[in-house]
Parts: structure tokens; C-alpha cells; sequence
């Protein structure tokens, strides 16, 4: 994800440093494909194939390393390009901690959605290509989808949900902030990120199905009976809010201090 290069993010004051900002969408919204495509394909196709008695499905496990494989993919792919974000609440977040130019917050967003998009789009012509009523199936089943309540695979509720965002969403972004920090090891931080995300994952796939990305709630719910919208607010308010109180607390507690 965010790159310790100072290249690849413009600092706000050097908005002419780094690739063209065209190169930095495009690497965004390709890298945020690639997260949707590979993890909630997974989840949709893999995760309990043939069905849910059948050990040969990935499972829990298999839908968490998805996630973070993605994001170790997609980060040494284009992370040298746009930073590696793929995930709205992470733009906001590095901009809060001063690591990327508030100026180009929503263009990375857009980018971010339209890529998710495009994943879950490409999902589901795969899908209803499948057996008599896959894709049926898959959409009354939430296609991915995240959610509490009935919609939690572990019937958790709401302030479950919502503390379960925010706090994880927190602890990705502190781990980004921290292993994208000029102070910090070069050449790891992809692998750190794309672990701290699997744990996530494998933390949190019982409580709300894992989101700590809005471009992937929305590009899942695109697809999901009406329900999924319904309750798309928690995956876009929670994460956006655990974002920015990692990146103020950064910025208090462990940013380096100018002499």
C-alpha cells in the first residue's frame, strides 16, 4: 500500500513530484480490481466449493490470505506508481497524517470505486455463467457482501459491527503509517500490510464479513439483494472514522519531531 518513497506520493507542498496524477488513478483503480477480483472471488467461488459440507473449500483461512495476497500483489505492482491505497478510509487517513495531498482525496476515491467496481462487475458475469441458479443464489447470499444482524455470518449486531470497523480499520491504518514511515525498515512494509490485513480478516469474517474498505462494500453490495445497501452506511462511516483517529493519534504519538 503507501509507499516509503517520498516519489510515489506527492508531498502537498511538491504537487509536481511523482508520476502524472492520470498514472497514479490508474494504478489505483487497477490495484483496488485486483483486491475485489482476488478476494471476494474467493469468498464467492472457493471459499465452501462444492457447497458447505465439502472440505475442499478455502474457508475462513483461504477468503484472509486472499485479502492479503491481494494487497501484497497489488502493492508491489503499483505501489511504486500511486502510493498502493486501494481503499477510500486509507487516502483519508494518510492525508489526516500529512502523507498525501488533500487536493487529490477524491480523485483517488473515484479511481478506487470504479476499479471495486469493475471487480465485482466482472464477478458476477463469471457468475452467471455458472450452474443452474449460482448467480441467483449468490446474490440472495449478500454476493460478498458485508453486514450485521441477520446479515452477520455470526449474527452479530450493530455496535458489534460498527466497533468492529472502526477498531480494525484503525489498527490497518496505524500498521501502514508505521511501516511506511521514513524511520522504518525499507523493502517489508507490502508483506506487513498484507499480513496485518489477513489477520483482519481472520479476525473479523464472523462479525460483519470484513470490510475496513469502502470500495469493496460497495462494489460487493452493487450485487447483493437490497439489504446490503441498506446497511452500507456501517462500512463506509466506521472505517472512514477508524481511519482518521489512527491517523491523528500517528501524528500525535509516533510521527518524528522536527528538531
Amino acid at each position: 500500500m503507501a509507499s516509503r518513497n517520498t516519489k510515489t506520493i506527492p508531498r502537498p507542498t511538491d504537487p509536481g513530484a511523482g508520476p502524472a496524477l492520470v498514472s497514479r488513478l490508474g494504478a489505483e483503480a487497477l490495484g483496488t480490481f485486483i483486491l475485489v477480483f482476488g478476494g471476494v472471488g474467493t469468498a464467492l467461488f472457493a471459499a465452501s466449493f462444492p457447497d458447505p459440507a465439502n472440505a475442499v473449500g478455502v474457508g475462513f483461512l483461504g477468503v484472509s490470505l486472499a485479502f492479503g495476497l491481494t494487497v501484497v500483489a497489488g502493492a508491489y505492482a503499483f505501489g511504486h506508481v500511486s502510493g498502493g491505497h486501494f481503499n477510500p478510509a486509507v487516502t483519508i487517513g494518510l492525508a489526516v497524517a500529512g502523507r498525501f495531498p488533500a487536493k487529490d482525496i477524491a480523485a483517488y476515491i473515484g479511481a478506487q470505486l470504479v476499479g471495486g467496481a469493475a471487480g465485482s462487475s466482472v464477478l458476477a458475469v463469471i457468475a452467471a455463467g455458472g450452474s443452474d441458479g449460482f448467480f441467483t443464489a449468490a446474490r440472495a447470499a449478500g454476493f460478498a457482501s458485508n453486514g450485521f444482524g441477520d446479515h452477520s455470518p455470526g449474527g452479530f449486531g450493530l455496535g458489534s459491527a460498527l466497533m468492529t470497523e472502526f477498531v480494525l480499520t484503525a489498527v490497518f491504518v496505524l500498521v501502514i503509517l508505521g511501516v511506511t514511515d521514513r524511520r522504518a525498515q525499507a523493502g517489508f512494509a507490502a508483506l506487513a500490510i498484507g499480513f496485518s490485513l489477513t489477520l483482519i480478516h481472520l479476525i473479523s469474517i464472523p462479525v460483519t464479513n470484513t470490510s475496513v474498505n469502502p470500495a469493496r462494500s460497495i462494489a460487493t453490495a452493487l450485487y447483493a439483494d437490497n439489504w446490503a445497501l441498506g446497511q452500507l452506511w456501517v462500512f463506509i462511516v466506521a472505517p472512514i472514522a477508524g481511519a482518521i483517529a489512527a491517523a491523528a493519534l500517528y501524528r500525535v504519538v509516533f510521527a518524528a519531531k522536527t528538531p
